[in-house]
C-alpha cells in the first residue's frame, strides 16, 4: 500500500510539474510574440509610463520615445532632417525646420502616433485614428554604425488634444515598407478601422503593417491646473 501510495504522489507531482512547465513555455511564447523581437524596427516609450498622472490640464504632458532601425542605414529610416519646431512662429523655420500638424511626420514618415480619446472638433484632428507623429517638437539622431541606426523623438503636448482628467492610451509603432522602396516612408495620416470592431488600436496597425513593436502606454491625463 505504501509502495502504490508512494508512486500515485509521485505521478501527481510529475503531472503538476509538467503543467507548470507547459504554462510557462506558453506564457514565454506569447512574451515573445508580443515583444516584436523578430521586427527590424524596435520602438521604445520613455515618457508617459504606464499608469503616470501626467500634464497639467489635459496640456504639458511628454511623448519621448527612442526607435532603433536594426540594419538600416539613416536614409532607410525614413529620416529627412533635424528638426526642433512647434506651432505658430516656432513652425517650419531655421535652424532646425519641421512642420507641425497632425498627420505622418515629415522628419520620421514611418512613424505613428495615436492616443484611443484624441478629439475630432480641433482642426486637424479626427479622433482617436490620428497620426500624431508630425507634432513632434525634436527629431534627432542619437546613434548610427554597422548595425544600424537609432533615431529619438520628443512631443511636448501644448493642448489638451487627448482630453482631460481621462484614461487614454498611448499606441506608437513604425509602419512597415508598404511600398517596398526600401524606405520606412508609409505611416498614414489617419489610421481606420480595419477590423471593423469600431476602436482604433493596435489590432488596426497589425492589419496595415509593421516593421516594429507596437508600444501601448495607459495613463492618466491629468484634469487639474498648475
Amino acid at each position: 500500500m505504501k509502495t502504490k501510495t508512494q508512486a500515485l504522489a509521485a505521478i501527481a507531482v510529475a503531472t503538476a510539474l509538467a503543467a507548470t512547465y507547459a504554462t510557462t513555455t506558453l506564457t514565454s511564447a506569447s512574451a515573445d510574440s508580443n515583444s516584436g523581437s523578430d521586427k527590424p524596427v524596435h520602438v521604445e516609450v520613455f515618457a508617459p509610463s504606464e499608469g503616470d498622472n501626467a500634464g497639467i490640464s489635459g496640456a504639458g504632458w511628454f511623448v519621448d520615445l527612442d526607435v532603433d532601425f536594426d540594419g538600416s542605414t539613416l536614409a532607410q529610416t525614413g529620416f529627412t532632417g533635424l528638426q526642433l519646431t512647434g506651432p505658430a512662429a516656432h513652425n517650419n523655420i531655421a535652424p532646425f525646420p519641421g512642420t507641425f500638424s497632425t498627420g505622418r511626420d515629415d522628419r520620421m514618415p514611418g512613424l505613428v502616433v495615436l492616443t484611443s480619446t484624441t478629439n475630432n472638433t480641433l482642426p486637424g484632428f479626427s479622433g482617436p485614428g490620428t497620426n500624431l507623429a508630425n507634432l513632434f517638437n525634436l527629431t534627432g539622431v542619437t546613434n548610427r554604425d554597422s548595425q544600424g541606426t537609432e533615431l529619438w523623438d520628443t512631443w511636448i503636448v501644448g493642448a489638451p488634444i487627448a482630453g482631460k482628467n481621462v484614461d487614454t492610451t498611448l499606441t506608437v509603432a513604425v509602419i512597415a515598407d508598404l511600398n517596398h522602396n526600401g524606405i520606412y516612408d508609409d505611416a498614414p495620416n489617419v489610421i481606420t478601422d480595419q477590423n471593423g470592431d469600431r476602436r482604433i488600436d493596435r489590432r488596426d496597425l497589425k492589419a496595415i503593417g509593421v516593421a516594429s513593436n507596437i508600444e501601448t502606454v495607459t495613463f492618466h491625463l491629468n484634469g487639474d491646473p498648475a
